[in-house]
């Protein structure tokens, strides 16, 4: 593999006046590129999750685009509607195996033990295929002998939904397997560029041919996508797997996984709740119209929220790995280097969302420029959550996971709260309002845990420093 010195370069063809500019930036690009320490490679990581989110976030922006303006607000607005419900079930069913592989691979190879690494992988797929099918059939079952129990436009979307159920709690193992072993583009290529690309080209293909532009057509094509994107992911992730851990018959250490998974679970279900609620109670309170308008809003934040996401993804193992080894000077310093990762870039696309916001949701259609006010509303949020980085992974790969279980149990039911208060008045504006708040008070919850139960600091402005800790 061929490397290039961006700082040598810079030396060779860059004009006089530019270089002395430009060397610190060219240094630290190399640095990041091509170190070997592992905050290069953390770094490194977390710039091509960013790349890759950067990109799915754009082909998801053109995708939604185009389906609402091929499906217009009321069918639009059911399909959001559905995919959002069916994407938090996705997370919720693999009951926190996802993010406790995560932690679990961190720790058996830093261990150098490869049967439990065997292990581990095969019992969160199996697990997780299990329950998402449980679930998905259970809910077809009750739809069907009640279906008044939901709006009767909703009711054949949910079932065909319910056929994407298992396949996406896969793909989330899958995802955070890839992730544990520093894989990214095998961890989000398949979910994040393949998928949606192939639900636009086959919703798109099969409106040419005639089916009607409605949410059930949209959702066939959203199985097909699904069912590509699963499958191509399980021949990536099972080659590379095969090439990296050398094969020693599984060890299976069930009931530890099952005490960890938990209460991640308990974790992963608050925080997906929490972060989607707003637009279940927009659906569930108004009309499909305004949910379009509001998930086009949201839709649109990806790119701010796709920061967090990518320094996540990149360090949650480290953090598993620096807990284990217990250097605590260490884990501050690299703790402190994420949330600045974390908060700088975000508050650069927040701003940058805050000024052209508005032409973005022009492109849904005229209707949806109503949602330019709860654009900045809901950004505020995101940049205060932003400030603390990803602090519940820190809690969580620390063996906190119930502490943090307990902050998005009582954020969620302050989110909740406010949402069923201040949509009944202010409409799809209630519920950015209710957001932005309970982002606060998660911020401030969890920066409070993180310095109390492993006395970090979580936060963008460092701690300062005590006149003994300089002296020694």
């Amino acid at each position: 593999m061929i490397k290039i010195n961006l700082e040598q370069t810079g030396d060779k063809f860059l004009p006089e006046k530019l270089k002395s500019h430009a060397k610190p930036l060219l240094r630290m690009a190399d640095t990041i590129l091509s170190g070997e320490d592992e905050n290069s490679a953390s770094q490194r990581i977390a710039l091509i999750t960013f790349i890759i989110r950067v990109v799915s976030a754009f082909i998801a922006l053109v995708s939604q685009i185009l389906l609402a303006r091929w499906l217009g607000t009321f069918e639009y607005g059911i399909y959001v509607a559905v995919w959002v419900a069916v994407i938090i079930l996705s997370t919720i069913t693999c009951i926190g195996f996802p993010s406790a592989v995560v932690r679990f691979i961190g720790e058996y190879r830093e261990r150098g033990q490869p049967d439990l690494i065997h292990g581990v992988i095969r019992a969160s797929m199996y697990i997780s295929l299990l329950f998402s099918t449980l679930v998905a059939g259970v809910g077809c079952y009750i739809l069907y002998q009640f279906p008044e129990i939901v709006t009767d436009y909703y009711v054949i979307p949910i079932f065909l939904a319910a056929i994407c159920l298992p396949m996406l709690a896969v793909e989330g193992v899958m995802d955070c397997i890839a992730r544990a072993f520093n894989w990214p583009k095998v961890a989000f290529l398949p979910t994040y560029i393949l998928r949606p690309i192939a639900i636009i080209l086959f919703a798109g293909g099969a409106f040419i041919l005639g089916f009607p532009a409605n949410a059930e057509t949209t959702m066939w094509a959203a199985i097909i996508a699904s069912l590509i994107a699963t499958f191509v992911q399980f021949g990536v992730l099972l080659i590379k797997l095969q090439k990296t851990i050398p094969y020693q018959k599984p060890t299976y250490k069930i009931k530890t996984w099952v005490l960890v998974a938990l209460p991640i679970f308990l974790v992963e279900g608050f925080y997906v709740l929490m972060t989607s609620v707003d637009v279940l109670f927009v659906s569930a309170l108004m009309t499909p119209e305004d949910t379009a308008v509001y998930f086009a809003t949201t839709k649109i934040l990806a790119l701010v929220h796709f920061v967090y996401f990518a320094v996540r993804a990149s360090v949650s193992h480290r953090y598993s790995a620096f807990h284990t080894n217990g250097n605590q000077e260490a884990f501050q310093d690299f703790v402190q280097k994420t949330v600045s990762w974390t908060f700088w870039p975000s508050l650069l696309m927040a701003a940058f969302m805050a000024i052209f916001g508005k032409f973005f949701l022009m492109l849904f259609g005229s209707e949806f420029t109503s949602g330019s006010f709860i654009l900045i509303v809901l950004l505020c949020g995101i940049v205060i959550r932003s400030s603390i980085g990803p602090a519940e992974a820190l809690l969580v790969m620390a063996g906190r996971q119930k502490m943090c279980a307990g902050i998005y149990a009582i954020t969620l039911s302050v989110n909740i709260a406010l949402n069923i208060a201040l949509i009944p008045m202010f409409g799809i504006l209630g519920a950015a309002i209710a957001t932005s708040i309970a982002l606060v008070f998660e911020s401030a919850a969890l920066h409070s845990a993180a310095k109390r139960a492993l006395d970090i600091h979580a936060f963008i402005i460092p701690r300062r420093r005590s006149v003994e800790e300089g002296i020694a």
